[in-house]
């Protein structure tokens, strides 16, 4: 039985020099009510100060408590939380840019993504088989300049299956939330 999830309160976001949630974050929590069932306890990770500042006052401001982690990906989850993680959700800078923008800090951090926008994501990808449990679950934004293709023979090697649960178009871009699930 799914119930709808209200669109969260954010109009604090512009107070602080963060990407504001746009239609990959809209896309993204409309797949995450479609598969709510999955979601229990949550934690996230940015390296960006702003943006953990952000989602403390996103949750307070929608009843929920969530502290952020400050860390590079998922490096400080590890080994700790080695395949101990149920769900995983992704929305990282996708947007196909120059290389050295995705070393650049600041709000830019938050979208460029490199050569076809995935040398954030392919440094992600090699985490990802040891946080997931053996139930573990991964929800990816991605565009289709992202190669998502090649994105699933990744996956498809390292003993996932993926299936496309959303897909949006959105003025240029190409919106796709990919779910991974061990074979």
């Amino acid at each position: 039985k799914s119930m709808e999830i209200p669109t969260p309160i954010y109009n604090h976001v512009s107070n602080y020099d963060v990407y504001e949630p746009a239609e990959d974050t809209f896309l993204l929590l409309d797949a995450l009510e479609k598969e709510q069932d999955y979601l229990k306890a949550l934690r996230c990770t940015d390296r960006n100060q702003s943006a953990a500042s952000c989602c403390v006052e996103t949750s307070a401001a929608n009843h929920v408590t969530i502290n952020p982690v400050l860390t590079d990906l998922s490096t400080s989850f590890l080994p700790r939380f080695e395949h101990s993680v149920d769900v995983l959700i992704f929305n990282p800078p996708y947007v196909v840019t120059p290389p050295h923008e995705v070393e650049v800090n600041g709000i830019t951090a938050s979208w460029a993504g490199g050569v076809d926008g995935r040398q954030v994501m392919n440094r992600f990808f090699k985490q990802v088989p040891n946080l997931l449990s053996n139930r573990g679950v991964l929800y990816l934004v991605v565009i289709r300049e992202n190669k998502p293709d090649e994105i699933r023979e990744i996956f498809n090697e390292m003993g996932f299956l993926c299936e496309v649960v959303m897909t949006r178009r959105s003025g240029p871009e190409f919106l796709m939330i990919l779910k991974f699930v061990r074979k």
